[in-house]
């Protein structure tokens, strides 16, 4: 059996291999009728589960006997319990701001500004090979089908792109608790940041990995991609944590090119099975979206966390390393906008805030 690297087939005698949108669909209409049937009188807000109180339920199924599947398996799974509340509360934005954000370009002013976006211009060509995706097709290719994306290649491009994304905190944050447990001196609030980015990273893959079944191809690029990248921007950070956070503020831009060019094909109705596809439950949490939201909708909060990441990564690099505080962990009022996690200020300055701009 011939299998692609976006779309997982399985064998004839459980279901038949079904395009994303189908698949997806068919297991929202399974979960939610399953929902319906256990409790009817239940609200369908879509509100965090509350520490305190537990999930009342008339199962007597236990983790021992729970059927948790490892990617093999039916593709249909009922219900479970394991969408606990989000570590990291997710910032509240509106429609009107996240369309109002978008792609942005930094201009290197230095040496290591060079090194960075050079360090990333390199990756991504192979990240873009590996992924089947390229940029805007050139003058008299507009028809050309090597420069024509589909739903298959969007979707093989997310997963790669989010499962390496959510690399960079998560290093930068051990690094740094690996130095102020040695110096004994407190970080000023940057590990917090890094570890909330690379949590929201991982809740975008965790997303897309609801409406796509990786196969195996995908699967080894994931395992060497995250090996050799997680040791080479460990030794990196280590070295220079500046260029680190400046690479990917670079990563961060293209990320908000890829998100923004699937936006413009889903707007132009380029892609129809995906106009109408529900939202999986693990965003609508998480982002705390209507129930009626669409694909369009979650690109939309995926684009805007993107463009937060860039602003925050460049502007990471724009302070001192070990001296500077986190401008993101708490807001000072100076009577000048300053940095915030949400997006009332990021279009004052998209790629990163002046170090002379942030209040001491």
């Amino acid at each position: 059996m011939l299998l692609r690297p976006g779309i997982r087939c399985v064998p004839r005698s459980s279901v038949p291999c079904l395009s994303t949108a189908r698949l997806y669909n068919a297991r929202l209409a399974i979960r939610r009728a399953s929902t319906a049937t256990t409790d009817k009188s239940e609200s369908t807000a879509y509100e965090p589960y509350d520490e305190e109180e537990p999930i009342k339920t008339d199962s007597k199924e236990t983790l021992a006997s729970a059927d948790v599947e490892a990617g093999t398996g039916s593709l249909f799974k009922a219900p479970r319990h394991d969408l606990s509340k989000s570590a990291w509360a997710h910032p509240h934005f509106t429609m009107e701001e996240m369309k109002q954000v978008g792609v942005a370009f930094h201009t290197p002013k230095d040496l290591s500004d060079r090194i960075a976006q050079k360090s990333l211009k390199t990756i991504r060509s192979m990240f873009d090979w590996a992924t089947g995706y390229k940029h805007s097709p050139p003058p008299g290719h507009e028809n050309d089908p090597a420069y024509q994306m589909t739903p298959e290649k969007w979707m093989q491009r997310f997963v790669f792109l989010e499962s390496v994304a959510g690399v960079p905190g998560m290093v930068g944050g051990m690094v740094r608790h690996l130095h102020s447990l040695r110096l004994l001196r407190r970080d000023r609030g940057w590990i917090e940041s890094l570890l909330e980015e690379a949590y929201n990273e991982r809740m975008h893959l965790l997303t897309f990995i609801q409406m796509t079944r990786p196969g195996w191809f995908m699967k080894t690029m994931l395992l060497g991609a995250q090996g050799v990248f997680f040791n080479c921007f460990f030794v990196a950070y280590l070295l220079s944590p500046k260029i680190c956070h400046r690479f990917v503020g670079y990563l961060e831009e293209e990320a908000v090119v890829t998100y923004t060019r699937c936006l413009k094909d889903l707007e132009a109705g380029k892609y129809p099975e995906w106009e109408k596809t529900p939202v999986p439950e693990i965003a609508l949490k998480y982002w705390k979206m209507p129930e009626d939201s669409t694909l369009i909708d979650l690109l939309y909060y995926i684009r805007a966390d993107e463009c937060k990441h860039r602003e925050v990564n460049h502007t990471f690099g724009n302070l001192k390393q070990n001296g500077d505080r986190n401008p993101y962990a708490q807001v000072v009022d100076n009577g000048s906008p300053q940095p915030r996690k949400d997006l009332r200020t990021h279009n004052h300055r998209p790629v990163g805030w002046e170090r002379d701009e942030i209040a001491a």
